[in-house]
């Protein structure tokens, strides 16, 4: 179990090559871990991402699952994704400087795009515990030096390929110190106002016209905001407006 690098509190445990950081973070959970552990691996081979879509982690990409014990309400459990976005999304501009990354923007609910493809994905799994606790995995993929070319619902890039070169050790550093500060920010949920703040002015495509897919059906109008627990607020031709938890969002022409 390492330490060294990390913030105080928490830990790290680091593998070669796992199917899931996640999954196996929710286990370390089940046997009594009290969370603030991150688990990664230089290689994941059973990733997944919403709605039980494949994430598969190449070597020389970053695959990393935040273990989370009791963090928050469970009610408000679930904003932590945004905190994660807004921590990614600021490791990388600290470590590459605006320019570089000037088109690095956050895609509800849970992805980063850069210069318009998606290069990472956030993905939270909450679990009641045998003995009453609540954990979460943060989990969080980021295409560092390769991506899919087929099979994702969005247009993959990565990092090297915009031009951002960064080594996965040093963004995951950075990483960790980001996610530790945006948590306190967060404060166990009472905080979201800030993060949803500063997450809507990192935000990709506000203001402009949008499809959203849902499970049962597509839903066209403008995205106008977040409210305040995360769900994207659309605004409908008719001058109303509908609340989104989740769902699939498309760009008019950029997908």
């Amino acid at each position: 179990m390492e330490t060294t690098g990390l913030p105080s509190g928490y830990r790290r445990e680091a593998h070669d090559s796992v199917p899931s950081t996640s999954s196996l973070a929710l286990e370390r959970a089940r046997t009594g871990d009290p969370g603030n552990l991150w688990i990664t691996a230089g290689e994941q081979t059973a990733g997944r991402g919403r709605r039980g879509r494949a994430w598969t982690t190449g070597r020389g990409n970053l695959a990393a699952s935040l273990l989370l014990v009791d963090p928050a309400p469970q009610a408000v459990a679930a904003t932590i994704s945004f905190v994660a976005g807004l921590a990614l999304h600021r490791a990388i501009i600290d470590l590459t400087g605006p320019a570089p990354s000037a088109g690095l923007k956050l895609k509800w609910p849970n992805d980063l795009l850069l210069a318009g493809r998606k290069v990472s994905g956030i993905l939270v799994e909450g679990e009641k515990l045998a003995d009453g606790r609540f954990a979460l995995a943060v989990g969080i993929g980021v295409n560092c030096r390769s991506h899919p070319e087929e099979g994702t619902v969005h247009a993959a890039g990565d990092l090297v390929s915009a031009g951002v070169v960064v080594e996965c050790e040093t963004l995951f550093e950075r990483l960790a110190l980001n996610m530790a500060e945006e948590i306190r920010r967060w404060d166990r949920g009472a905080g979201f106002a800030d993060i949803r703040s500063a997450w809507l002015d990192r935000a990709f495509g506000v203001g402009e016209p949008i499809t959203v897919n849902l499970a049962d059906r597509s839903i066209e109008g403008r995205f106008d905001t977040l409210d305040d627990a995360g769900r994207l607020v659309l605004g409908r031709p008719d001058g109303g407006c509908e609340t989104i938890s989740a769902g699939d969002l498309f760009f008019a022409g950029r997908g």
